[in-house]
């Protein structure tokens, strides 16, 4: 469990640098949408390897259509919120985005309670209103370029904020959904993550030919990509275990404390520099951990 949580930790923690790896002149050279289509599809293969070394035996069970008809919702909310990522932030600022997202927590906990019945403790809710408070700082301001002016104004439109909102209900609604799914059936995971990643693939090509994306389905690719396909493959397989055997709100704690990661490398790749709101980011997910976890 634990390599298993610090390596998501570390996936998460090192997208966004990777990304930034991948820009020509400043720009994403290639399309988010055939990214998502073989992120998935490459969970598919390694669901599909799973299946045949580990449990091959299932190969010849007869499985009925109301095991696999509940993951064709939860691999349509999962493209949902992909694609309203990209729509959305046309509505506002990247700063406003990384500010306001940091609701799903809220709203990933809420649901958490009331669809799961997990009632949580005000001690276990002050820990996650602390990971917002912590993404948050982060968000604002964390770290900058020495030569850039530090001062961050942010812009949102209404239409923006209906979206930002509607994200993090459906962001929350996947979680929590996909959860109630891995847990009530009776199923091994391997079995499950096939059936729902067979429909994230055929979901996610039809989003990518909707789109009608200019140029090739891998233009614009590199070996940077690469490694954040492998890495962004590998985390969704990570967290469908999570979501199985524990809750999404270690998925929340797993994500919060990315930004420690994130702060590394940029620090050590792109020379930026720490700022105070870093430190309160960082000494709020330590007091969030201490309270949720009761870890010292």
């Amino acid at each position: 469990w634990g390599l298993m949580l610090v390596l998501s930790v570390a996936i998460y923690g090192s997208h966004a640098p990777l990304l930034t790896l991948c820009k020509v002149d400043g720009m994403i050279p290639f399309s988010s949408a055939s990214v998502v289509v073989l992120v998935e599809l490459t969970k598919l293969v390694f669901s599909l390897l799973s299946l045949l070394i580990w449990n091959r035996e299932l190969l010849g069970v007869a499985v009925s259509w109301h095991h696999v008809a509940p993951f064709a919702l939860s691999a349509l909310l999962y493209a949902a919120n992909n694609n309203l990522v990209v729509h959305m932030q046309l509505f506002m600022d990247p700063s406003t985005y990384q500010v306001l997202s940091n609701l799903k927590i809220v709203s990933t906990a809420l649901l958490y309670s009331l669809f799961l019945r997990q009632r949580l403790s005000m001690r276990k809710w002050l820990a996650l209103f602390l990971l917002v408070a912590a993404g948050v700082s982060y968000s604002c301001g964390g770290q900058q370029d020495p030569g850039s002016p530090s001062k961050m104004q942010l812009h949102i439109t209404l239409v923006g904020f209906l979206l930002i909102s509607v994200y993090c209900l459906i962001s929350g609604l996947s979680a929590v959904y996909t959860e109630a799914i891995l847990k009530t059936q009776a199923l091994p995971l391997s079995l499950q993550n096939l059936f729902l990643y067979f429909f994230g693939v055929l979901l996610n090509l039809i989003g990518y030919f909707w789109s009608s994306a200019e140029g090739g389905f891998l233009q614009g690719f590199s070996s940077w990509v690469l490694v954040i396909v492998v890495s962004q493959a590998l985390n969704g397989l990570i967290m469908s275990v999570v979501m199985k055997h524990s809750s999404n709100i270690t998925r929340l704690f797993v994500i919060s404390c990315s930004i420690l990661v994130n702060a590394l490398l940029s620090v050590t790749l792109f020379n930026l520099q720490l700022t105070l709101l870093f430190f309160v980011a960082a000494l709020c997910i330590g007091l969030a951990v201490h309270l949720y976890y009761g870890v010292t």
